[in-house]
């Protein structure tokens, strides 16, 4: 009998809960036009990651569009040095709620080049396309009050689905349940962070500085892509990220490469030799105990890395080549540090080649971390690898006394950095997180052990003791970091489902 009873009110749960998400999305289809109005007056602030005055715009324009969507408490949350981005909080209390939820997204951007963008895109004017450029997608006219939209349809601006579209998803989940009476099953907080893409090198005094105010049973991060198989994915790890900036010298002003090509060194060979020898033709780096730190993945998530579709063939063929640098499929190296070349920059190419030998080369490094690693550790790795070479290495420009006295030359430059970060599959919160996911698709989401990208999760662990997690919304064609960002507004769409799913937590 008490199996009978067990199921009987399963069923009227699960079918409450069906009866509510199906709520949720009547108000996104009801108010398309308004909800895809504010998000085109969002995306049109300038949201560069060091652009501080548009930045401090940005957070004004979040204070109030929280406000007008019924948070409760709204401020800005400041770090201890002054003149940094600040965090956008809210809070929304539940009478006879035990457990608290913290959403986090950010609303600021990487760097942008508006001369590389589609022809007639601009990053900060943002458009509606019928399906991606690539795929033949043609501008489309903001709908009107009461017309529907095509879910295939595209937003396209920087920021759109990195990670603006986070913050919009969240607050309009919240909003849905609001304007349809229907009471979250936990606390929730709201924190938008505005320097995630520049290191969040002031998150950590943030944290600390309003500790109490942030106390949760768990955080739940909204970044990155939804699975290559277009399925949903719940993600409890991020890979750490650093990066170095490697200056190699030449002559001290630019030479005639007929005159003295053969003889004055050329840096921008030197770099290519040093870069070259980082890593061997099987694609793995060949920098000292690059790998000697990593802890070795547990018997679940190695169970659960075997659940996770391929999408080799599929993504080899949508990116256009035959083979991957590592011969290892794409979610095993998602599991390993990486070293990567961000740009290589030295004389120019093109209409503006010159026969010159330039004075200096110059790349960007950077580095992927997973646990174990240690982001400081392993900047030394890369800078012993290039003492190895025969390079003496300065974090100055040389002086003339320096360049007579040493053969080759390397300036490097260090940035800031994080580590990884993991909750153990294990977590019953994120369990019941991944069922809210799962009430909102009908299908269970891949259970992702770590994302590829990276987030300063590892600072909330350190600093709040609380374990995050990720359920990421953007289509993974996205072109996030890139030109032509988008977000396709099914996956917009379900965002907003999955977080008014989630802040109803199911047991």
């Amino acid at each position: 009998m008490r199996t009978i009873i067990s199921l009987i009110l399963l069923f009227f749960s699960v079918f409450g809960r069906s009866q509510e998400l199906n709520k949720v999305r009547l108000y996104c289809q009801s108010n398309q036009s308004e909800i895809l109005q504010s998000f085109s007056e969002f995306l049109e602030i300038p949201n560069i990651a060091s652009d501080n005055i548009n930045i401090n715009r940005n957070a004004a324009w979040i204070v109030k569009y929280m406000e007008s969507n019924h948070i409760k408490n709204v401020q800005l949350l400041t770090s201890i040095t002054p003149n940094q981005p600040p965090v956008v909080y809210g809070e929304v209390s539940v009478p006879g709620a035990v457990q608290t939820i913290v959403f986090y997204a950010h609303y600021d951007g990487q760097p942008v080049d508006s001369t590389k963008w589609f022809k007639g895109l601009h990053p900060f004017t943002p458009k509606l396309f019928s399906n991606s450029i690539e795929n033949g997608g043609v501008q489309q006219n903001w709908p009107s009050k009461g017309l529907s939209i095509d879910p295939e349809c595209r937003i396209y601006a920087r920021g759109a689905s990195d990670d603006k579209a986070g913050v919009m998803a969240i607050i309009n989940g919240y909003s849905s349940l609001f304007v349809n009476s229907i009471l979250p099953k936990v606390n929730i907080k709201f924190f938008f962070e505005g320097e995630e893409e520049r290191g969040s090198g002031h998150l950590e005094e943030i944290l600390s500085k309003y500790k109490s105010l942030l106390k949760s049973d768990i955080w739940v991060i909204c970044d990155g892509p939804v699975h290559q198989s277009g399925k949903k994915q719940v993600v409890f790890g991020v890979r750490g990220d650093t990066h170095l900036e490697l200056t190699v010298f030449g002559p001290k002003r630019p030479l005639h490469s007929g005159h003295y090509g053969n003889w004055a060194p050329n840096p921008g060979m030197e770099l290519s030799k040093l870069i070259s020898s980082m890593k061997n033709d099987s694609g793995y780096v060949t920098i000292k105990g690059f790998y000697d730190d990593v802890i070795p993945l547990t018997p679940s998530e190695i169970k659960a890395l075997s659940l996770v579709p391929s999408v080799d063939e599929q993504m080899k063929k949508e990116l256009g080549f035959k083979k991957s640098e590592i011969l290892s499929p794409l979610n095993n190296t998602l599991n390993l540090p990486s070293l990567n070349i961000n740009g290589i920059e030295s004389a120019s190419v093109g209409k503006l080649s010159a026969n010159v030998i330039p004075t200096k080369a110059v790349a960007s490094i950077d580095l992927r971390l997973v646990v174990g690693n240690d982001w400081k550790r392993q900047q030394n790795k890369v800078i012993e690898h290039v003492k190895s070479q025969g390079f003496y290495v300065t974090e100055n420009i040389p002086t003339d006394e320096e360049r007579a006295r040493y053969e080759k030359i390397c300036m490097i430059s260090r940035s800031d950095g994080y580590n990884a970060q993991k909750t153990s599959l294990d977590n019953l919160i994120a369990k019941r997180v991944a069922k809210a996911v799962q009430l909102t698709t009908g299908e269970s989401p891949i259970l992702m052990p770590t994302l590829g990208g990276s987030l300063p999760l590892y600072v909330f662990e350190k600093v709040l003791n609380t374990n995050p997690i990720t359920v990421p919304i953007a289509n993974h064609d996205n072109n996030q970091h890139a030109e032509n960002e988008n977000i396709k507004l099914k996956n917009f769409w379900d965002g907003i489902a999955m977080f008014a799913s989630i802040m109803m937590l199911p047991k």
